[in-house]
C-alpha cells in the first residue's frame, strides 16, 4: 500500500510539479493551499508524512499549523496525527537571505522533522521523505 503525503502550499505550480514527482514514485498524495485547509485535510486523509510550506495566508501559517498538530493537550483534535512527520519548505532564505537548517539529531523548530529550501530540488525532497517515512 502507497505511503500518504500531504502537502500543502499555496503555490498552485509547485503544488502541481511536486505532486507528480511524489505520485510517480509512489507516494499517494494529497493537497492542500493553506493552512486552514491543511489542517482539515490533515484529520481527513491522516498522511504518512506532511510537506508544509511556511509562508501561505499569513508568513507563518506553516510554523502555526506546527503547532495546533504538534499540542500536547490530551483533549486535542490533532493527537492521532501529532506524531506525522513533517518537512517544512520554506523560500525565507529568498527574501531575508537567513538559512534554515538542521544540526544532526537538533531541531530548528520543535516539531519538525527536516527543512527544504526552495527553489525544491526533486531528488532531495525524494531522499528527505524517505528517510522520513
Amino acid at each position: 500500500m502507497a505511503k500518504k503525503i500531504l502537502l500543502v502550499d499555496d503555490d498552485s505550480d509547485l503544488v502541481a510539479s511536486l505532486s507528480q514527482a511524489l505520485t510517480m514514485n509512489g507516494y499517494e498524495v494529497s493537497v492542500a493551499y493553506s493552512g486552514a485547509e491543511g489542517l482539515a485535510r490533515l484529520l481527513e486523509v491522516r498522511p504518512d508524512l506532511m510537506i508544509l510550506d511556511v509562508m501561505m495566508e499569513t508568513d507563518t501559517a506553516g510554523f502555526e499549523m506546527t503547532y495546533q498538530i504538534r499540542g500536547t493537550r490530551p483533549t486535542s483534535k490533532y493527537r492521532d496525527v501529532k506524531d506525522t512527520p513533517i518537512i517544512m519548505l520554506t523560500a525565507i532564505n529568498q527574501v531575508t537571505n537567513s538559512r534554515f537548517s538542521l544540526n544532526e539529531g537538533q531541531s530548528f523548530l520543535p516539531g519538525v522533522n527536516d527543512f527544504l529550501t526552495k527553489p525544491v530540488k526533486i531528488d532531495e525532497l525524494l531522499d528527505k521523505v524517505k528517510k522520513q517515512i
